[in-house]
This record gives C-alpha cells, structure tokens and sequence, in this order.
C-alpha cells in the first residue's frame, strides 16, 4: 500500500456494539450488507470483517480512495446508531518498509548536515 493520493488507503475498524446495535442483533447480517454496499458507493471495498471476543465485538477492514471518503462513512455509521466504531489507518508491510526507509535517510542527511 502506498499513501500516494490515487492509492486506496487501509483502515482498521473496531467496533462495539451500542444498546441498540444489541437490542436488534438479528439484524446484523442486514445492516452488514448494507454497510458493504455504502463502502462501495464511496469506491471503498470491504476486505475482511471478523466478529471477535474481547474488548471489541467486530473488526472489519476497508479500503477507502481517502481519508474524506471514510470520514463520510464512519458518520453515516454512527449516525444508524448500531455501532461504536474506532477507525485505525493502517500500513502494509511495504509502506511501513518505505516510511523506515525514509527515516533512515532523514537520519543519514542530517549527521552530514
């Protein structure tokens, strides 16, 4: 992944149920769908969602073509009221290669400075 402005970007999302969101639990594979296709109207796509133990009940993955696009999702969501969502950008392994590559060269520069 490439943090270039034409790349989709990686999001981490990790979600809690609210009261309502538990009150109406049957409908989770409804509201599922329709949060894989509000992705794809943004030009996002859905990777992976998992539901989980722990802190969290659900992670989900996303690609979004910018930060916008998943705020505007990330608002629509919360605004349903079934989730409590935390949105974590996220780097694969070649980004966060690119970013230490680039540190290191920083570093490089300025003890010859």
């Amino acid at each position: 992944m490439s943090w270039d402005r034409g790349a989709p970007q990686r999001y981490i999302s990790l979600m809690r149920l609210t009261p309502k969101g538990l009150a109406e639990l049957a409908d989770s594979a409804g509201r599922r769908r329709i949060s894989e296709e509000r992705v794809a109207a943004l030009g996002g796509r859905s990777i992976d969602f998992y539901a989980v133990l722990g802190a969290y009940d659900f992670v989900q993955i996303f690609e979004m073509p910018s930060n916008e696009a998943m705020m505007q999702y990330v608002l629509t969501a919360r605004r349903d009221g079934h989730v409590d969502p935390l949105i974590l950008p996220a780097f694969d392994t070649q980004a966060y290669g690119g970013i230490i590559e680039r540190i290191q060269e920083t570093t490089i520069q300025e003890a010859t400075v």
